[in-house]
């Protein structure tokens, strides 16, 4: 599973890194990017609860 985040979509709300922080974290402009585009084993429904919560739908998960 690769997973990344649509820098254009993205608006910030941080949804994601609360409920994968392992996966998402917030650059210093306060957006969110996936760490690695290969999600680690044990985060792919993490990672899918955080892509439909996004409120932009900035998360891309293949």
């Amino acid at each position: 599973m690769q997973v990344t985040v649509d820098e254009d979509r993205c608006r910030g709300h941080g949804i994601c890194g609360t409920l994968c922080p392992e996966v998402f974290t917030l650059t210093d402009d306060g957006y969110s990017v996936a760490q690695e585009p290969g999600v680690p084993a044990g985060f792919e429904q993490a990672v899918r609860d955080a892509a439909g919560s996004c409120p932009e739908r900035a998360i891309i998960v293949t």
